[in-house]
């Protein structure tokens, strides 16, 4: 074997596969493969002591099949017996009671200070129109000016002597919508809309220019405060009372009732 080399080849041959095997081990970046981990065998998820009790007490139930209602398996049901026809207006009508009381009681709790009546009494106005006395208590809020001050009208309960129950003789009230639509101060009742309060207060259908432009009784007459302006998408007119009298108009409301008509606003 010697003289035909074979041992020479068998030695080359060893030489050359151990490199390989080192070289495959090691990989092209020089670094050792790691070799990879047995997968291991999951075993089930761990329980509870309490759910593993719970499990082996509950009954063993069957395949499941389709629901039923406890009628119709057999069982009987207990229902809550139904008022009788007309208990429940009763029910209703004692609820609305006891409303009332709880309201009648939030009222009492409203005490106005006679002191701080006699103090605002002394800084009140005198003059009958919009008043200078601001009162966030008494005060009413005008619907055009926004203001909840005190009225200056002599024969006025509330504002004179601080009876919340009485209504303030210095704001309108609509005889349509009872709403805040219909409460103007003197001033801004003559300002705006050109109408007077002593004649506004024997009038006792006199409605606010609110529900007149809603319900069309007169054509171009719109309630011309801002916010009502403002869903008609037109711009507030701010102070056009000077304009509206140097034009010879009584009123704001009739500055716009002619502009309307002549398409200019």
């Amino acid at each position: 074997m010697e003289m035909l080399g074979l041992r020479r080849c068998v030695g080359e041959l060893s030489a050359t596969t151990s490199a390989s095997a080192a070289f495959s081990r090691v990989g092209s970046g020089g670094t050792p493969r790691k070799t990879p981990k047995p997968r291991r065998v999951l075993t089930p998820v761990r329980r509870s002591g309490r759910l593993i009790a719970i499990s082996a007490t509950a009954p063993t139930r069957s395949a499941p099949g389709p629901r039923c209602s406890a009628r119709l398996n057999g069982h009987s049901i207990k229902h809550k017996a139904l008022p009788l026809k007309g208990s429940l207006s009763k029910a209703a009508a004692e609820e609305a009671e006891e409303s009332d009381e709880e309201e009648q009681e939030k009222k009492a709790v409203v005490v106005i200070d006679k002191e701080r009546v006699r103090i605002l009494q002394e800084r009140r106005c005198d003059s009958k129109a919009r008043g200078a006395v601001y009162d966030t208590v008494l005060g009413i809020c005008c619907h055009f000016c926004r203001q909840k001050k005190l009225c200056g009208e002599e024969d006025c309960k509330r504002c004179g002597e601080g009876d919340l129950n009485q209504p303030c003789k210095g704001k309108t009230d609509c005889s349509s919508c009872h709403s805040s639509y219909g409460i103007l101060c003197r001033a801004c009742l003559k300002v705006r809309y050109g109408e007077d309060m002593d004649e506004v207060r024997k009038n006792k259908s006199w409605m606010c220019p609110h529900c007149i432009e809603e319900k069309g009784i007169k054509k171009f007459w719109i309630c011309n405060s801002s916010i009502c302006l403002k869903k008609r998408k037109l711009a507030p007119t701010g102070i056009a009372i000077f304009d509206a009298r140097q034009q010879g108009f009584e009123s704001v409301a009739h500055l716009l009732m002619d502009k309307l008509k002549r398409g200019a606003f």
